[in-house]
Formats: structure tokens, sequence, C-alpha cells
């Protein structure tokens, strides 16, 4: 089994939200996308990373713009595959899949921004694409949401039910500190 490490959206856009005061689970998610960043690197084991360049001019996810930046933690190194997307799923119009599958990959540990947007539909697609994926939650980025009913979602409760909803059928949850004992 071939695992890649799959880095979805993270990008300065996503630092100033934080920065900005928005509520948002798992305030150290950084740290373990780059610990789990330096032991794919350190293992010889893929990194692909998958940026947001959003057709809207208004957005902060464009190509080019200091919002669409890789953040530090996720910066790509030399040699490393980089995808633009312009919807939420990774694989949507990219070529991920068609990367992936000439390079053997066939595991995905998958991390990013933001947990209940682009993660969840880059894992259900990858799930329905045949890949098994590997979902270390506390390296995921998870933002309050509107309530469809009126007032906020709090983060930490949309970072659990979208956990839950995805490690029910799509993905196995565990921690940044159990990829090791994986990979």
């Amino acid at each position: 089994m071939t695992t890649a490490l799959l880095i979805i959206d993270m990008q300065m856009g996503m630092a100033e939200r934080t920065a900005a005061g928005r509520p948002r689970a798992n305030p150290h998610a950084e740290a373990h996308v780059a610990a789990l960043v330096a032991l794919f690197r350190a293992r010889g084991l893929p990194v692909v990373h998958v940026h947001h360049d959003d057709a809207d001019p208004a957005s902060p996810f464009r190509r080019g713009q200091p919002s669409g930046a890789p953040m530090p933690c996720a910066e790509p190194a030399a040699g490393e595959v980089v995808f633009w997307k312009s919807g939420s799923s990774a694989f949507a119009g990219t070529g991920l899949d068609a990367h992936l599958r000439r390079q053997g990959i066939d595991r995905l540990v998958l991390v990013g921004a933001v947990a209940a947007f682009c993660v969840t539909s880059t894992c259900r697609a990858a799930s329905d694409l045949g890949f098994q994926v590997v979902l270390p939650g506390d390296a995921l980025i998870g933002f309050d949401i509107p309530a469809h009913d009126g007032g906020r979602i709090d983060a930490e409760t949309v970072l659990r039910v979208t956990l839950s909803l995805l490690g029910a059928d799509f993905a196995r949850l565990v921690t940044a500190d159990q990829v090791a004992g994986l990979v």
C-alpha cells in the first residue's frame, strides 16, 4: 500500500481568519500538519498539496494573492505536486485522481482546511474513487458556521459532527500522532 499526505487549502486566508478572531476548532492544527509534513518527507513518502483558487475576484483564496499563498506549515518543497482547484473537492477538475493512480497511491492521509467543507468533499470523493482515507482529526482546521435556522453552530460542534459523519463511512479517524504507526 502506497500512502500520500494530501494537504487541502492550508493557505494564508485561513490564518487571517484565525487572526481576525473567527472561532475555530483545533488551535494546534498547523503544528500537527507541520509534523505530518516532516514525517512524510523524512520517510520519502509523497506530499501532495491542493490550493483553492476561487473564481470570485473578492475571495481571499486566489492564486497569486497573499491570502492564497501557502501557510508556512504546509509550504510545498521542491518536487512536490501542487494542484489548484476552484470547487470544493480536490478531485473535481484537477487531475488529482490520475496523478495519484500514476504514482500507485491507494491510501491518503488527509489534512487541512476547512473540515466541514473542502476536506469533507475531498474525503467523500476519495472514498468513492476507491482510496483508503486516514483522517487525523487534530490536523484539520474547523470554523463555526451559521445555523440554517438562525444563530451559529460553534466550531467544536461542527468539527465533532463532521468527523462523526466521515468516520462512519468514509475514513479511518486517527490523531496526528497515530499516523507514524500507519505509514
